[in-house]
């Protein structure tokens, strides 16, 4: 009989149970963390596991941008900036050069930064 792993068990119930506003700032914070260790993975000279976390990446930022609401005017925006988020993405993968993702990273960051203080504001009621 194979053992519950409860790590994983929590990570299911967490995403389970979580609104979309923490669902997207989960998002954001999975496309760092893979960028990260893409950046590892190009120093360490592991280019398979670099391409694998660079992928993994890719694939959150374009579930971000196909699931926006284009009713909103920032939308627009928004997609333009997964768009060029995911050619910097590309870029680091073809090139394997940190530069790239680290760009890619400043502006996920900034978006999940601002994303943060929206859902503060929004709880708030202010």
């Amino acid at each position: 009989m194979a053992m519950n792993n409860p790590y994983g068990q929590y990570k299911q119930n967490s995403v389970m149970t979580a609104s979309p506003q923490e669902l997207t700032l989960m998002l954001y914070n999975g496309a760092l963390k893979f960028i990260g260790m893409a950046k590892i993975n190009i120093q360490e000279k592991d280019i398979p596991k670099a391409n694998e976390s660079i992928k993994r990446a890719q694939d959150i930022i374009q579930e971000l941008n196909i699931t926006l609401n284009m009713d909103y005017p920032i939308s627009t925006n928004l997609r333009s900036m997964y768009t060029y988020i995911l050619e910097k993405l590309v870029d680091g993968n073809i090139y394997k050069e940190i530069q790239y993702l680290d760009e890619a990273a400043e502006i996920i960051t900034e978006l999940r930064d601002t994303w943060k203080e929206a859902m503060k504001i929004s709880k708030g009621g202010k």
